[in-house]
């Protein structure tokens, strides 16, 4: 079975709910997987808008997820080491954890979520940015799910 990666909050290509984003509450939604590769130390994930006018953007940048975890709650805190070790990092917006979407007026943009099944937990210090994630996994990615939610003001 495949790494297969959902959310209780809205359906895959769905609109994300507004409590999600820069409009109301900016609380991240809950997120489940399925299908860990067999060797799998740790997960991280990224959230980003490759839509935004000035490029891709990132919204949500963490890893060193335990093996173990099957998931993340809604309104993960906005701190960049978590009790479990989970690290998060820096997004577009320069802060820590989840910002949602919150495109300029006009058409609707594309928010990836991607899940990311590793070999080994992380030397990452907390506030990395995306690059830095993604620099860092390279070798050691096992596994890779994604889901897909659209918002627009």
């Amino acid at each position: 079975m495949a790494l297969a990666l959902k959310s209780t909050a809205f359906a895959p290509g769905a609109e994300i709910p507004k409590k999600h984003s820069c409009e109301a509450a900016d609380v991240s939604p809950a997120l489940e997987w399925s299908g860990s590769p067999a060797r799998t130390v740790s997960f991280a994930l990224i959230m980003d808008d490759p839509d935004a006018p000035a490029g891709t953007w990132v919204h949500w940048v963490l890893w060193n997820l335990t093996a173990s975890a099957h998931g993340l709650p809604e309104a993960v805190a906005k701190q960049d080491q978590l009790v479990d070790g989970m690290r998060q990092g820096r997004n577009s917006f320069r802060k820590i954890g989840y910002n949602g979407p919150c495109p300029p007026p006009g058409k609707p943009h594309r928010y990836f979520f991607r899940l990311y099944a590793l070999d080994e937990k992380l030397e990452l210090a907390p506030g990395a940015s995306s690059s830095d994630l993604q620099q860092a996994m390279k070798g050691h990615v096992l596994g890779q799910a994604e889901y897909m939610g659209t918002y627009r003001r």
